[in-house]
């Protein structure tokens, strides 16, 4: 599970929430109409505007991005370090029964090319592919978030609108005057605070993992390509550390 992202999550909320009841009751803040509109529209805008798979593929996405961090680049290194002693001590097919080991497909993708003897070059094609894949899929999935981050506040204003003109009709009872306006405001309530504290928050959050991944697949498809070639352990370690902050390379040493 992703630490930040809940703690982020769950202290937005609360807070939001906290100052909500310091000034009144919380019930004065919900309005099924206002959440129609807002979650509603911005639903359908996204509809409109993607395709089907788009939208299920971001919601898959999205999923794994909160659900399954990625793995330090230093416990990689230290992986594909072992991998290679293997390999230089018993050959490249030995790391055959590792494979269902790996809960990682692209790292058994990699493993699995280099024993059954494809070059280098293609290894590093094939994983290229592979990688750059994945970030079209992470920047779908970044583009649709912020176009609901777009959208919701949009709605929101335009909920807005509608409580106004039912306000409007109403002008001959002043004393519905304060508690409808009230009601027309929630509807820009609504689509500022999901599209702040959901929306584009989760479009960033794709965005940093689509570069968190490249650099740490780049990384693996180096340690797969220096197995296949055949070098040693500590030349594997060298090579990849050079992908490491110099804090990081410490902890690789030690």
């Amino acid at each position: 599970m992703d630490l930040a992202s809940l703690i982020g999550l769950v202290l937005g909320i609360g807070l939001v929430l906290s100052a909500i009841m310091m000034g009144g009751p919380l019930s004065i803040f919900w309005d099924s109409p206002s959440v129609m509109i807002v979650i509603g529209g911005t639903i359908a805008s996204i509809l409109m505007s993607f395709k089907m798979s788009a939208v299920t593929s971001t919601i898959s996405v999205m999923r794994k991005v909160m659900l399954y961090p990625l793995p330090e680049p230093t416990e990689e290194i230290e992986r594909i370090v072992a991998f290679s002693n293997l390999a230089r001590r018993e050959g490249l097919l030995a790391l055959e029964e590792k494979l269902e080991e790996l809960d990682d497909e692209f790292t058994q993708k990699g493993l699995r090319l280099i024993i059954d003897g494809f070059p280098g070059e293609v290894v590093r094609e094939i994983l290229e592919i592979d990688m750059g894949n994945t970030v079209t899929r992470h920047q779908a999935g970044k583009k649709l978030m912020e176009t609901m981050g777009a959208m919701a506040p949009a709605f929101g204003m335009i909920g807005t609108l509608i409580g106004l003109v039912q306000m409007l009709q109403n002008m001959d009872d002043p004393s519905s005057i304060g508690s409808g306006m009230a009601v027309a405001l929630l509807t820009t309530f609504y689509g500022a605070f999901t599209a702040n504290l959901i929306y584009i928050p989760f479009a960033a959050k794709l965005d940093n993992r689509s570069k968190e991944e490249v650099a740490l697949k780049t990384l693996m498809i180096e340690g797969i390509i220096s197995i296949q070639a055949g070098d040693k352990p500590a030349l594997v370690k060298e090579k990849l550390k050079s992908f490491l902050a110099p804090r990081e390379r410490e902890t690789v040493d030690s």
